[in-house]
């Protein structure tokens, strides 16, 4: 007889950030094999990886629950900083509404909430609930730290055993209702076993269901040994470190729902509702709004500052069948004024960068020039280019060292003409394509270098110049290459001396998105450096 269908809902992916170990080609590899149709992504205190999640799972014919692990407090102001306590709590989209709920919730965590972590609180929680569904999560969810006596720790911080919990239990009842559950992990662990009974006693109790979970955050068996090295790393810790954190058992992988159902098989209601979570889930496209070109906001006022008048209307309205084409070239007033500013603006730095510059070369400049300015124009992003010219040249009246420019930027001779960068991009013959390419439209993006010390002072500039929303700072994920990894990995398990690990690392070939270990990808296997370097 078939298992009982069955949903993973807590689960960690790759963008867990050092701690999560699944990675989504696998996840869905694996996902599939076991037979399942539906899967959650709850990742740490993010939602970082939500689009990709969204997009792997649903190729695969998978259904993707977007969730995430956030952390909470219960302090009545957002950035309280009273306490560094926090706890666990899983939070899951089921509908469109609950996917901007949810982006919300996690943005302001990052925004008003970080104090060590990115936080919220149950005042935001109450009032962008809407669309989301609640579970307790892991034994550093609220309700689970109550009851957990065992632990010397949380007693010492104020747990106030089963009815501590049950109170906690009824204020998330009274704010998610029936999309309220209590999350039941069997992995083995002494206190997790030390509130079983006491967990299904509330259900009973309050009325509210208990959710079977495993706590995945590797995919299979055997990654139990590379998710430790993978924590180490994070936690920058020896393997052998006999004082650093590390998991009591090794069942932190993706469980089919043969091993689940066994595991619940005295309440098989946890299993049930699993998939009656997934149900509730609508299947709804995650927004991903197309960026728009911002316009410069102070363009009238430097202008006059400039001698300058600038004030245009904005085009007739479009008729609502407008082609593409014609919504290309609709332009704004805005969009004028700024049309207008940034090109008095570029060939006012041009003719101060040319007096260096041999006078047989300057038509030629000219000509570069105007060719870049008419791209950028028909891209609507001369306000982009505005904005960064004018906190580089904030930056640097300031008396704040600004870098030379790095990057596809250093191929434009308006960013050298507007002193964006101070790098002629005529005299190294670089490509103003790798900045902006009509062919293939995406937002311009220039790196810019300040001196560590005063950086804040730069941001600050902006956030008070443009305002705190519109205004941010990027997380930039990366992945380790092969050599990376491999040097880590050394470094971790003290396994060789610097010189000797760095012999190793330049064994692996230099070929592009090269593995340690060969991989299967589109049904044929692709060779790693452990097979092509035999002496690894």
């Amino acid at each position: 007889m078939s298992a009982q269908p069955f949903t993973h809902l807590h689960l960690h992916t790759e963008y867990s950030l050092l701690d999560g170990a699944n990675k989504l080609v696998n996840l869905v590899t694996q996902v599939k094999k076991l037979g399942m149709t539906s899967v959650a992504m709850t990742d740490h205190g993010n939602m970082f990886g939500a689009i990709d999640f969204y997009k792997q799972m649903v190729a695969a014919g998978i259904k993707p629950i977007i969730g995430m692990e956030g952390y909470i407090h219960n302090g009545e102001e957002l950035n309280d900083r009273s306490s560094r306590q926090r706890f666990h709590i899983c939070l899951y989209a089921k509908n469109k509404i609950g996917y901007q709920n949810l982006m919300y919730l996690s943005s302001q965590a990052y925004i008003h909430g970080m104090y060590y972590f990115p936080r919220i609180n149950k005042k935001i929680l109450r009032e962008h609930s809407e669309g989301l569904i609640c579970t307790s999560a892991c034994l550093q969810g609220e309700v689970n730290w109550h009851l957990n006596l065992a632990n010397e720790r949380n007693v010492r911080n104020g747990a106030l055993g089963y009815e501590g919990a049950l109170a906690v239990t009824r204020e998330y009842q009274e704010i998610f209702g029936d999309d309220f559950y209590l999350e039941l992990m069997r992995h083995g662990i002494g206190d997790q076993l030390f509130i079983d009974e006491q967990i299904l006693k509330i259900s009973r109790e309050t009325g509210v269901k208990v959710v079977a979970t495993n706590d995945t955050h590797y995919t299979y068996p055997n990654d139990a040994q590379y998710h430790e090295a993978f924590m180490c790393i994070g936690m920058n810790k020896l393997y052998d470190d006999p004082n650093r954190m590390r998991h009591s058992v090794h069942e932190f992988y993706l469980k089919s729902p043969e091993q689940m159902a066994l595991i619940f098989a005295d309440i098989p209601e946890a299993i049930a509702h699993t998939q009656e979570i997934a149900d509730k889930c609508e299947e709804y496209v995650p927004i991903v709004k197309t960026p728009t070109p911002p316009n410069f906001k102070f363009t009238k006022e430097y202008a006059l500052k400039d001698g300058l008048n600038i004030d245009h209307p904005d085009d007739p309205p479009l008729n609502a069948d407008a082609s593409e084409d014609e919504k290309k070239k609709h332009m704004l007033g805005a969009d004028k004024n700024d049309a207008e500013y940034f090109i008095y603006k570029c060939r006012e730095g041009l003719e101060r960068r040319l007096k260096i510059v041999p006078q047989e070369k300057h038509e030629e400049y000219k000509k570069r020039l105007d060719y870049e300015m008419d791209i950028i124009n028909s891209m609507k992003f001369p306000g982009y280019m505005m904005i960064v010219w004018d906190f580089v040249i904030a930056a640097k009246r300031m008396g704040i060292a600004v870098g030379p420019g790095r990057g596809s930027a250093a191929g434009s001779l308006v960013a050298f003409s507007l002193d964006i960068t101070d790098i002629d991009p005529m005299k190294y013959d670089l490509l103003f394509e790798r900045f902006l390419n009509p062919e293939r439209v995406s937002m311009p993006d220039i790196d810019m270098d300040f001196m560590q010390a005063r950086r804040g002072e730069v941001i600050d500039y902006v956030v008070e110049k443009y305002g705190r929303n519109p205004s941010s700072t990027n997380h930039h994920l990366w992945f380790t290459s092969s050599k990376g990894s491999h040097s880590r990995c050394c470094s971790c398990f003290r396994y060789a001396t610097a010189l000797k690990s760095d012999k190793m690392a330049k064994l692996i070939p230099d070929e592009l998105g090269i593995t340690l270990n060969g991989k299967t990808k589109g049904g044929e296997f692709k060779d790693g450096a452990f097979q092509k370097e035999p002496k690894i």
